[in-house]
């Protein structure tokens, strides 16, 4: 994989393993791999909330609902073009897509990518981002077991199985299969 480069997208929420196992294994076989988060948006005064200073530069992780800790993302979705990758990886975890999704600047460059043919990977609950940038319909898809039927409304054809490639986008459904998904990634990308 020397010479390829991946935009992985992340926010808040992702599930640690499905972005730490992919990254380190591509890492490990030459490709460059940048984390990708959305724009740094501060919640309106009105909400009372407060943010750690942390979260301008960093995503949290998370382990099956609990938060593990912080990685460092490279550059925000606004500042990213098509050009610049081989292939875009989004992890899942439950609040990860859904914060990617609402994302305007995230859908636009998943609709660029998908048009330019260069290759979607997207495991556990990350395709629904993928349904948020309607590009799904008639195309053969998997994923975590509770969006499934999101997935079909979306016009996907899904099936449970550990790994689905159809043309440019790769699916996978679970952490347990972060190892099946990266090589299925990293045989797309040797033949390309």
């Amino acid at each position: 994989m020397k010479g390829k480069k991946i935009a992985v997208l992340g926010a808040d929420g992702f599930e640690e393993i499905e972005l730490t196992g992919p990254v380190w294994y591509f890492r490990e076989l030459g490709a460059q791999v940048d984390i990708i988060a959305p724009k740094f948006n501060l919640a309106p005064a009105r909400y009372g909330l407060s943010t750690p200073e942390m979260a301008k530069t960093h995503i949290m992780a998370i382990q099956y609902l609990q938060p593990v800790g912080w990685i460092k993302f490279d550059r925000t979705a606004d500042q990213i073009k098509v050009s610049d990758y081989d292939a875009v990886f989004i992890p899942g975890g439950a609040w990860n897509p859904d914060n990617l999704r609402y994302d305007k600047d995230v859908i636009k460059f998943i609709q660029d990518f998908n048009k330019s043919g260069k290759l979607i990977a997207a495991i556990c609950h990350a395709p629904v981002v993928l349904a948020s940038a309607d590009i799904l319909k008639g195309r053969k898809l998997t994923g975590y077991w509770n969006i499934q039927s999101d997935l079909k409304n979306a016009g996907g054809i899904v099936s449970d199985q550990p790994v689905v490639v159809d043309s440019n986008i790769i699916t996978s459904r679970h952490p347990i299969d972060v190892a099946d998904f990266s090589k299925a990634v990293e045989s797309w990308l040797a033949k390309k």
